[in-house]
């Protein structure tokens, strides 16, 4: 059996920075299992799945899909940067001449298009609420040790933490901060987390700015310490810095080793749209 698989490095357009995601094109229905196996073969942070949803479909010709996330150890139920990765795939690679791409997805419906040199992803909006320092005090420990922390944040929707560290930091304190991810497992007691956001507002001075805010995420629950470049985390913090930046437009920056640029556009839908640059790096097939 042979499948197509592609690695797309995702909201970057240089080779080797951003976020890789394999991508595989199933012309015909995978045995369960083979999954996860796939995923774990890859060993990227996540391995997309495109399935046709009739057979009659065709990769270059039809408009909606089915879509599937795996990290190496299990299926997640959003992805925004491996559905980046997707969408590229289809334009670039199988040139499909569609205006905008819909995935059938465990998030519900996704949507895709081309805008010049970017992609931009429609993705749910997940508001933030306060989040009470007590009960989540040994795993901020871990995460940012003295630091000051201006802004605690839980998104139930994603069951993401947001942390927001204070405006005196830079960009580089953020950049520069150790953290064991590892450690989060052991020192979160709620059970309600299984991501953590590290963010930081953004500089309208010095040699970084045009930034509204940088971050940094990680994910050990999901078996990913830290994640390069972010779309699902982007639509926690795009609400979040909406809100506080009084803003619909930003531009946002991952400040992970390899990272990465993210165009947001709150929607009056209750959505946002995310935007990345894509760069392929690797085609080829797999053969079992």
């Amino acid at each position: 059996m042979q499948i197509p698989v592609f690695t797309v490095d995702v909201f970057t357009n240089r080779p080797f920075f951003g976020n890789p995601a394999a991508v595989c094109l199933l012309e015909n229905d995978l045995d369960e299992d083979l999954h996860q196996k796939i995923a774990m073969e890859m060993k990227l942070s996540e391995t997309a799945f495109i399935r046709k949803l009739h057979p009659e479909d065709d990769f270059t010709i039809s408009s909606c899909f089915g879509l599937r996330w795996f990290t190496p150890a299990n299926e997640v139920p959003l992805c925004g940067h491996a559905t980046l990765a997707a969408a590229a795939v289809l334009f670039l690679v199988q040139k499909n001449k569609n205006s905008v791409l819909t995935f059938v997805t465990l998030s519900g419906e996704l949507r895709a298009r081309q805008v010049e040199d970017h992609i931009v992803l429609d993705l749910p909006l997940y508001l933030t609420y306060p989040q009470v320092l007590q009960e989540v005090e040994e795993l901020i420990k871990a995460a940012v040790g003295d630091m000051v922390v201006q802004d605690l944040r839980y998104s139930p929707g994603t069951k993401k933490l947001l942390v927001r560290l204070s405006d005196a930091y830079e960009r580089s304190v953020l950049e520069e901060l150790q953290v064991s991810a590892q450690r989060f497992l052991s020192a979160e007691k709620t059970g309600k987390v299984k991501g953590l956001i590290l963010t930081l507002k953004g500089n309208s001075s010095g040699k970084h700015k045009g930034y509204d805010f940088y971050s940094r995420y990680f994910a050990p629950w999901y078996g990913v310490l830290e994640d390069p470049v972010t779309g699902s985390a982007h639509a926690v913090l795009s609400s979040y810095w909406s809100e506080q930046l009084g803003k619909k437009e930003m531009l946002a920056f991952q400040c992970s080793r390899r990272g990465g640029e993210l165009k947001i556009s709150l929607r009056n839908d209750g959505r946002v749209d995310i935007a990345g640059r894509v760069a392929i790096v690797l085609k080829g097939n797999l053969t079992f």
